[in-house]
């Protein structure tokens, strides 16, 4: 029982945190104090549940002991002076009825006033990353990060800016740093999720698109989820090894999370403008449409990233771009391509394509930039398939 109720703890701390702030931030504005009660309640939860068992609703359960340990803030006279708070809403929720108000606590956050802090606030609070995980994505120092979270949570509470899902027409504007920053937690997890995190992105994109269904990159951010997850099942053979995109079998790949994909992607083209993730969804959609033992439509897929690296270049974008051209024009071609991406010496992808391309003009410094790949790589299959084809190369 004791290791359940923990497992079920953590669980709902991987899964529930965002929806729970932002419940419990909607009525005070202090997302700071709202954070300290719902670590109350986990920490409650973790001494109770092995003894009482795990509730049969766990999120109300936490939410519960987290407005009680509010109320008990706001009755000091500390807080009393400082903090409004409306008693009549904070009575325990039915069962089964907590709402979902993590829309409204990502619009908070992407108030043009916090707009120095939107995107790391958002990693914060609705998708739980630490200071120092969004301070290394973003290649910002710990402390650094930390004191400008706590700046835009203090701001939040002093203007107390109102957690409301604004008209359409405000709504399309600052849904941009809201979908950057889900696509941000996306991409940090990438290729790994946990499997209940993987299904919170998923439905947080869905959500989205759900609320703003007249704003094109909504779906387009939806669709580029779902083709991109739809392929995590091949990435990887039965004993855990490492296979690369082109030599995944189709077959493996999710044709639900396919279907869904080309659902948001249809409703996004519908809309009539192209941004930049509907095009990153419809370049994995070309993938996507490959069967067992053809190749992907490369000259289809070099038009895609033209239109992507004229309307959002980025060098991860620019140097896929220069593995398509190797394919359609040859490695040498390739190369030229890659040589002309910037600021790649930190950029894990860029080495191995290198790698790659010069294994295939036969040239020598092949092994040099793949052991500058393998020393970029995070995830350990991909590691130790980088280290097998270095010692293939090598034969």
């Amino acid at each position: 029982m004791h290791a359940d109720a923990q497992v079920r703890a953590e669980t709902a701390a991987r899964t529930s945190y965002g929806r729970l702030l932002a419940l419990l931030a909607a009525r005070t504005h202090d997302v700071a104090s709202a954070e300290d009660a719902l670590a109350d309640a986990f920490e409650r939860a973790l001494t109770r549940w092995p003894v009482d068992g795990v509730p049969d609703d766990p999120d109300a359960w936490l939410l519960t002991v987290a407005r009680n340990r509010q109320r008990d803030r706001w009755r000091s006279a500390a807080e009393r002076t400082s903090v409004l708070f409306d008693e009549a809403v904070h009575d325990a929720p039915a069962p089964g009825a907590v709402p979902d108000r993590r829309l409204e606590l990502l619009l908070v956050c992407a108030h043009p006033d916090l707009a120095d802090a939107s995107v790391p606030l958002m990693l914060n609070t609705v998708l739980g990353f630490t200071a120092e995980r969004i301070g290394a994505a973003l290649l910002i120092p710990t402390a650094t990060m930390a004191a400008r979270l706590t700046r835009a949570k203090k701001r939040i509470a002093r203007d107390r800016i109102p957690f409301v899902v604004p008209e359409n027409g405000q709504l399309a504007d600052r849904l941009t740093p809201v979908l950057e920053a889900v696509y941000g937690s996306y991409a940090i997890e990438w290729p790994t999720p946990p499997r209940e995190r993987h299904a919170l992105l998923l439905g947080l994109g869905e959500t989205i698109a759900a609320a703003a269904p007249s704003a094109p990159e909504a779906h387009g951010l939806a669709a580029l989820m779902y083709l991109s997850s739809a392929r995590l099942p091949a990435r990887v053979d039965e004993d855990g090894r490492f296979v690369p995109l082109s030599l995944q079998d189709p077959d493996r790949w999710d044709r639900d999370l396919i279907s869904a994909g080309h659902h948001h992607l249809r409703a996004a083209h519908g809309l009539g403008a192209v941004g930049r993730f509907q095009l990153e969804a419809a370049i994995g959609a070309v993938h996507c449409a490959r069967r067992p033992g053809e190749e992907p439509d490369w000259t289809h897929l070099r038009r895609l990233y033209d239109a992507l690296i004229a309307l959002a270049p980025t060098r991860g974008a620019a140097v896929a771009r220069a593995a398509v051209i190797a394919e359609v024009d040859g490695p040498r071609a390739g190369l030229a391509a890659l040589d002309a991406v910037d600021a790649v010496d930190r950029l894990q992808s860029a080495w191995a394509l290198r790698a790659h391309l010069l294994d295939l003009v036969g040239d020598p410094g092949a092994g040099t930039a793949r052991a500058k790949a393998i020393s970029l790589t995070t995830d350990p299959a991909e590691r130790q398939y980088l280290r097998r084809t270095a010692r293939e190369s090598g034969r």
